[in-house]
């Protein structure tokens, strides 16, 4: 008995999700395309790294430009940030979603990695596609391939 409930423990932890953190926060500085510093309720800096794209080096085209545009999106905003780890810099990897400019009173509905994508910012970072929720794997890889197809931003 105890073989056959050890088996049924380990395949339900098998099919289980992996556990999620959540964490509110307001955006105080964005660092890079894809990275940015949250200031949390208890004013501890966490810097976060938006999971799943990629935006250009410090030194490539369209660097500024991914910056800024990701601090339009978010600098000074209270955000949510779905993460499940931390890299080995200790950054968080995760989601981060805010409140958009053209609605004011929806909370936290845009999701600023996958706006990035949309608007040409990042690149969807394929080679860590197997991190990502499979509903969200799917829509930046979506959303890369319109940037592309438009031809906008750094697909130009």
């Amino acid at each position: 008995m105890v073989a056959s409930s050890s088996v049924g423990l380990a395949l339900l932890l098998l099919c289980a999700p992996a556990f999620a953190a959540q964490l509110e926060c307001r955006v105080a500085s964005v660092t890079r395309g894809d990275t940015l510093m949250c200031l949390t309720v208890n004013n501890r800096q966490e810097l976060i790294r938006l999971r799943g794209i990629d935006s250009p080096g410090r030194k490539e085209p369209f660097a500024e430009r991914a910056r800024q545009h990701l601090a339009d999106l978010a600098h000074g905003k209270s955000a949510t940030v779905h993460w499940t780890y931390r890299d080995h810099h200790r950054r968080i990897i995760g989601a981060v979603w805010v409140e958009p400019v053209d609605c004011p009173g929806c909370g936290h509905t845009l999701d600023v990695g996958r706006a990035q994508l949309v608007s040409g910012m990042a690149r969807w970072a394929q080679r860590y596609a197997s991190q990502q929720p499979v509903e969200e794997r799917y829509a930046y890889e979506f959303e890369e391939s319109e940037a592309r197809a438009r031809r906008t931003g750094l697909w130009r």
